[in-house]
């Protein structure tokens, strides 16, 4: 897992420090894993687009292996989301959001 931190609050910014900085560590797969996975912190809606983009554009790079993101600081729910992505063969170029709150049942 890729753990990015300490990104700009300013979304272009953010996303120029994630391709210069981070990018390049799963870039092109060097360790040949067969899922690689982005955590991101929390950020706004506006920060959505340039990471989904990165990610898909990730994902179709290091084919067949799988490259997904996730978003969140819940430690439990960002582990669950990490076992389910490592037992989802099918899920690939997404974002999931994680917030460690299952809801409640009406």
């Amino acid at each position: 897992m890729l753990r990015v931190e300490g990104l700009p609050d300013s979304p272009l910014d953010a996303a120029r420090v994630f391709h210069d900085d981070y990018l390049p560590q799963v870039r092109g797969n060097p360790e040949g894993a067969d899922l690689i996975v982005v955590c991101f912190p929390l950020a706004g809606h506006q920060h959505r687009t340039w990471r989904l983009a990165g990610i898909q554009e990730l994902a179709r790079e290091v084919a067949p292996a799988r490259a997904n993101a996730v978003v969140g600081a819940d430690s439990a729910a960002l582990d669950e989301t990490l076992d389910f992505l490592a037992h989802a063969p099918g899920v690939t170029g997404q974002i999931l959001a994680v917030d460690g709150n299952p809801g409640k049942n009406s």
